[in-house]
C-alpha cells in the first residue's frame, strides 16, 4: 500500500478517537431518554481537566482521571436539571455547552494569575502491538495506535455487550423507550437516567482528554471546535449502536483527515471553506441516512415520578 495512503488511514483512526468517545457517551445518555446535546461541553471540560491534571502532576494518567471527573461533573449538571427539575433537555444541553466554554476559559486564567499560560503537556505516543504491528500495511494502520485509541474501541465493544447482552442494558434501553414500564417493574427511571448521563459525560470527557493529551499536547479556549456535534451526528447515523457509531466516526475522521491534507495543497480556496468539509459531510449524511433512523421513543420526555 502507498505510504501516503497508510498515513491517511492512520490519521483517520487518530482523528476518529475523540469522536468515538463522545459518541459512546452520547449513546448512553440518549438510550436512557436524555438528549446528549451537552456532549460538546463535556468534551471541553474533559480536555481542560486533562490539561490541568497532567500539567500540575506531570503525569498524563492523572490528566485522564481529571478528564473523567470534569466530564462527569458537567454531565451531573445536565442530569440533575432534566430529572430533578424537569428542565428542557435541548435548552439544558446548549446552556451547558456555553457554561463549559466560559468556565474553562475563566478557570484557565484564574488558576494562572489572570492570563492564559502556554501549557505544554506530555502526550501519549503510539504503542506497537507485538507481532501484529509487523503485518504489512494493516499492522501500521491498526496496531500502532495510542493507548487511548485502543481504549475507545474496547469501550465500544464493552458497551455493545452491556447494552444488548445484559439485564442492565435491557433496563437502560427500556428507560429510553418506556420509562413507565421500567417503574412498574420496580426500577427508578430518573435514577437510571442520572447514572447514564453522568457515566456518558465521563466517557465524553475522555474524548476531550484525547485532544489535549494525544492530538495537541496543550489546552486552548474552545479547543473541541464542534467535535461534540460531529459525535452527535455519528451516533444518530450509527442508529444509537456502539459499532454503528464507530463506523460513522471513522467516516468523519476520514473527512477531517482529508480536510487537513487539502489545506497543504495551497488550493485557490479559502481555508475556512476547506475546514467546513467534515461538518458539511455530517449534514449530508444526516439528511440522507438520518431520516430513516428511529430514536428512542421516550427521548426528550421528562418522567414525573422521582
Amino acid at each position: 500500500m502507498d505510504p501516503s495512503t497508510i498515513d491517511f488511514l492512520v490519521a483517520t483512526l487518530r482523528i476518529a478517537t475523540p469522536l468515538l468517545f463522545a459518541a459512546l457517551g452520547g449513546i448512553l445518555s440518549e438510550r436512557a431518554g436524555v438528549f446528549a446535546v451537552g456532549i460538546e461541553g463535556m468534551m471541553l471540560a474533559g480536555a481542560f481537566g486533562a490539561a490541568v491534571g497532567s500539567f500540575v502532576t506531570g503525569t498524563p494518567l492523572a490528566g485522564l482521571l481529571m478528564a473523567i471527573v470534569a466530564g462527569g461533573l458537567i454531565a451531573a449538571v445536565v442530569a440533575v436539571a432534566v430529572t430533578r427539575f424537569r428542565a428542557d433537555q435541548m435548552v439544558t444541553g446548549l446552556a451547558v455547552n456555553i457554561l463549559a466554554f466560559g468556565l474553562t476559559s475563566f478557570l484557565l486564567r484564574g488558576l494562572f494569575g489572570g492570563h492564559a499560560p502556554v501549557i505544554r503537556l506530555e502526550t501519549f505516543s503510539a504503542i506497537k502491538i507485538p507481532v501484529l504491528s509487523d503485518l504489512p500495511a494493516v499492522g501500521q494502520i491498526l496496531f500502532q495506535q495510542s493507548a487511548l485509541s485502543y481504549t475507545a474501541v474496547a469501550i465500544a465493544l464493552i458497551l455493545h455487550v452491556v447494552i444488548y447482552r445484559t439485564r442492565a442494558g435491557l433496563t437502560l434501553r427500556a428507560t429510553g423507550e418506556n420509562p413507565e414500564a421500567v417503574f412498574a417493574a420496580g426500577g427508578n427511571p430518573n435514577r437510571i437516567r442520572r447514572l447514564a448521563v453522568i457515566l456518558g459525560g465521563a466517557i465524553a470527557g475522555l474524548g476531550g482528554a484525547v485532544l489535549a493529551l494525544q492530538d495537541v499536547g496543550t489546552f486552548t479556549d474552545g479547543m473541541t471546535g464542534g467535535r461534540g456535534f460531529l459525535a452527535l451526528a455519528a451516533l444518530i447515523v450509527g442508529r444509537w449502536t456502539p459499532f454503528g457509531a464507530l463506523a460513522a466516526c471513522l467516516v468523519f475522521g476520514a473527512a477531517t483527515a482529508l480536510e487537513v491534507r487539502l489545506q497543504g495543497f495551497n488550493l485557490a480556496v479559502s481555508s475556512y471553506v476547506i475546514q467546513m468539509i467534515p461538518y458539511l459531510l455530517a449534514l449530508v449524511v444526516l439528511a440522507g441516512l438520518g431520516r430513516g433512523t428511529r430514536m428512542p421513543q421516550a427521548i426528550g420526555r421528562a418522567y414525573s415520578a422521582s
